[in-house]
């Protein structure tokens, strides 16, 4: 069998709403339009966490962040089991390359702490800070075209697209792709943005007038409910749109509120940054499609799979917040998933099922006939791509986890159950929860846990989340005899 390239590109904290051809009109994403015109967008996918390391260990290795426990940002090393997807493609022949970020070990001060991952090409770049004694290799690339990162980034009209990291990613990608070999490549990009400080270059930020952009999703009702919640993990304080909190608590040695004020003229209301975000995703989307244009260039389109998602979404004003934390609203936790392989996949379906992020190691072990490991917690979604199942259903419900994930105080834990109509999240050192019923109340605005009228439906639901939970615990080595 002649198994087939994959392109897998990974942004950070894009929310699922972000996308032309999937129903946002505000935002420009010509060439993301073409994926979804070409292959499969499913609608309703989720992370396994809102945090960026737990989520990124889940969806590359198959299991939930509390299975493999790797709930934490900042984590000194990763563990050597279970594999990631990298190291099992590498044992099978592929060429891995990295490009950008990888964040399963603490970034902080230093070029992370590799695991066993399979990578021969390695070109990384945790973020757009240029704060490493060495091996920085973003750094090094801006520096080669004559410029210095740590002054591009003072800069209020934001780091220009030339010198971009978002463009550093695709030119990397396009040499990795483009390399003379005799085996299938895996390239994973991991793009930062369109990660806070909301920083896009002047010229981009320019195509994006706040008075068109979308409105967060906001009412006054909201400021209450996060008053209720303001002991739990969040890297902001809710306010009101016009206002929001954009201090950081996390990184002090990088200034997001200050550069965040310095790139939005001061300006703290949620159209502002929204602009800005839509203004990253579009130079995103350009690259994009530099990239693809290479692949055809190359004659290898037709046997690459190509994978967009992102690790997490962004709260970007809704119900008050900005950046993330310990929440499960939609648009924290609900990200693009889109699948494209000309003549293989179907072409124009867009699939309402739930799926996880998850499921994405064992549809690329079926796709590369690869046997599936039974400590996985994903499904394949093998049966929708190839048009041999119904789009409409994959799971019964997805799952998403908080476990202390953050540097802040409280060290909340929290997870999120949803059944497609149902949400369900439980403040598990706080006794308090959430429920939402998302079919008459798809804002998330009103909270059904003290609802007296819904007493039994919310029990049912701890249980479900319990015993989900339970069916996630991986059992250890296969059992070699009856005692």
């Amino acid at each position: 069998m002649s198994r087939p390239n994959i392109l897998w590109i990974c942004t950070d904290q894009q929310r699922y709403d972000t996308i032309g051809a999937l129903g946002n009109s505000c935002v420009s994403t010509p060439n993301l339009d073409g994926l979804v015109n070409e292959g499969v967008a499913f609608e309703r996918a989720y992370c396994q966490s809102p945090i960026c390391t737990p989520s990124r260990a889940s969806f590359l290795t198959g299991m939930y962040p509390s299975s493999i426990h790797v709930n934490r940002n900042g984590n000194p090393v990763f563990p050597d089991f279970p594999p990631l997807i990298s190291k099992i493609l590498s044992d099978a022949g592929y060429e891995c390359g990295l490009i950008g970020k990888l964040h399963l070990t603490s970034a902080f001060g230093r070029i992370e702490e590799r695991a066993n991952d399979g990578y021969s090409y390695w070109q990384y770049s945790h973020a757009p800070r240029d704060d490493w004694a060495a091996g920085h290799d973003y750094a090094d690339w801006v520096r080669a075209k004559g410029a210095d990162l740590s002054e591009l980034i003072k800069d209020e009209t934001g780091v220009p697209a030339e010198y971009h990291q978002t463009t550093w990613c695709a030119e990397k990608t396009i040499e990795f792709i483009q390399a003379d070999r005799s085996c299938p490549f895996f390239a994973s990009v991991n793009i930062y943005d369109p990660h806070p400080p909301f920083n896009p270059p002047q010229a981009y930020r320019d195509l994006f007038d706040t008075e068109d952009v979308k409105s967060p999703l906001f009412r006054e009702s909201d400021l209450t409910q996060q008053s209720r919640l303001a002991a739990v993990d969040f890297q902001s304080e809710a306010r009101h749109p016009d206002e929001l909190d954009i201090s950081s608590p996390i990184l002090p040695q990088s200034p997001v509120s200050s550069l965040i004020e310095a790139r939005t003229g001061g300006s703290r209301d949620a159209r502002t940054l929204i602009a800005a975000y839509y203004a990253m995703i579009k130079l995103i989307d350009d690259q994009l499609g530099r990239i693809l244009t290479a692949l055809e260039r190359s004659s290898q389109r037709d046997n690459t799979i190509v994978i967009f998602t992102s690790d997490h979404g962004e709260a970007l004003g809704d119900h008050g917040l900005i950046q993330k934390g310990c929440r499960f609203y939609e648009g924290l936790v609900r990200v693009p998933l889109i699948w494209s392989w000309p003549g293989n996949f179907a072409s124009g379906l867009r699939s309402p099922a739930l799926v996880e992020l998850t499921d994405i190691v064992p549809s690329l072990l079926e796709l590369c006939d690869l046997p599936l490991p039974g400590y996985l917690s994903g499904r394949s979604l093998l049966p929708i791509l190839t048009g041999k199942q119904s789009p409409e259903r994959h799971r019964g419900f997805v799952r998403s986890e908080y476990i202390d994930a953050l540097d802040l105080p409280d060290g909340s834990v929290a997870s999120m159950y949803f059944d497609g109509r149902y949400k369900l999240v439980r403040y598990h050192n706080h006794g308090l929860g959430e429920l939402y019923d998302l079919e008459l109340d798809p804002g998330e605005f009103v909270d059904l846990w003290d609802s007296a009228g819904h007493l039994d439906l919310k029990a049912e639901l701890l249980q479900r989340t319990f015993d989900a939970h339970m069916l996630t615990l991986y059992p250890g080595p296969a059992r070699m005899g009856p005692m």
